[in-house]
């Protein structure tokens, strides 16, 4: 016997309706649910198209999501990563472009003044006929500039190395005695031209870990200042301490100070006071001296007044 859709309908109708209105009601649940994931999804689209324009319009920072922890959150939280990681690249890239447009700028500078004495020598020694006397003159004078020439070309290599990281630093426990003698060698001829007196309190017994070649150079580099602006029959004072931490190297000079205001750009690169360019220098010693201390995990400290000379203090830690 067959049972039709009629013969149901015809003998118990409540359960047809029943049935259809199951039907209805799962079509109903389905439309709704569907509308739902739609709408979640427009809304997932557009904040996530919003987070992804500010990343190309390059904000400074992305909104943070405080949700619970859904698929939106999860990207949003990678994609704020991404973009972090990709800016803090451009800014470092914007960085050292910037630094080596300063670098050229710098060396540009730098030797263009003996380029143009070196040309000017040259010029005159080709087309004016001049007595052995003054030759021998010129000739000084070209020698003095091909030397501060080199004298730059060999500072920028130590440079170079040191911030590229092509040198690196040997630090080995050993007497801070012997490295500070080997600086104090390199300045005592131009201390005894200047009658400059130079008084050293240095125990043999101190230990610090620290590179003695680029230590020694570091030390010179500041000692090296001292001597060039201590006037004639001045004096520098070296003193090394040891503290728990840290060995302090103390060298004061009697020389003309530095205002409190340029305190702070003494260690730039290529960087002179306006009055003291007639002294001989380029201005790269400090910077490479704060590089080789820093480096080792050490700091230079400054503490000058005009007139009443100056104090650099170089901290390097004791440990290896």
């Amino acid at each position: 016997m067959t049972i039709t859709a009629a013969f149901l309908f015809t003998r118990n109708p409540a359960i047809v309706w029943l049935g259809l209105l199951f039907i209805l009601l799962v079509f109903i649940c389905v439309v709704f649910f569907v509308a739902f994931l739609r709408r979640k999804l427009v809304l997932f689209s557009d904040r996530l198209c919003e987070t992804m324009d500010n990343m190309l319009d390059g904000a400074s920072a992305l909104p943070q999501v405080y949700e619970e922890e859904n698929l939106f959150y999860k990207i949003n939280h990678r994609l704020i990563r991404l973009y972090e990681a990709m800016r803090e690249n451009r800014e470092s890239v914007a960085k050292e472009r910037a630094d080596l447009q300063e670098l050229i700028s710098d060396i540009s500078h730098q030797v263009k003044t003996p380029i143009a004495n070196l040309k000017m020598v040259n010029a005159t020694l080709l087309e004016q006929p001049v007595t052995e006397e003054k030759r021998q003159e010129f000739l000084q004078a070209s020698s003095g500039q091909i030397e501060k020439l080199d004298f730059l070309m060999q500072a920028m290599i130590k440079t170079s190395r040191l911030e590229t990281g092509v040198i690196s630093l040997d630090r080995k426990m050993q007497p801070i005695y012997d490295t500070l003698a080997a600086a104090l060698g390199g300045i005592l001829l131009n201390a005894e031209k200047k009658t400059i007196q130079v008084s050293v309190d240095c125990p043999s017994d101190i230990l610090l870990a620290h590179d003695k070649k680029w230590t020694s150079e570091a030390l010179f580099n500041i000692l090296d200042n001292a001597v060039k602006y201590t006037p004639a029959g001045g004096a520098i004072r070296v003193s090394v301490q040891s503290w728990e931490l840290y060995v302090k190297i103390d060298i004061a000079d009697s020389g003309k100070g530095i205002a409190e205001s340029r305190q702070g750009k003494i260690f730039k690169r290529f960087y002179r006071e306006e009055e003291v360019h007639d002294v001989e220098g380029i201005g790269i010693g400090l910077y490479l001296a704060r590089e080789i201390v820093t480096m080792q995990g050490g700091y230079i400290k400054v503490t000058s007044a005009v007139g009443s000379g100056s104090t650099f203090s170089v901290f390097l830690p004791r440990g290896s």
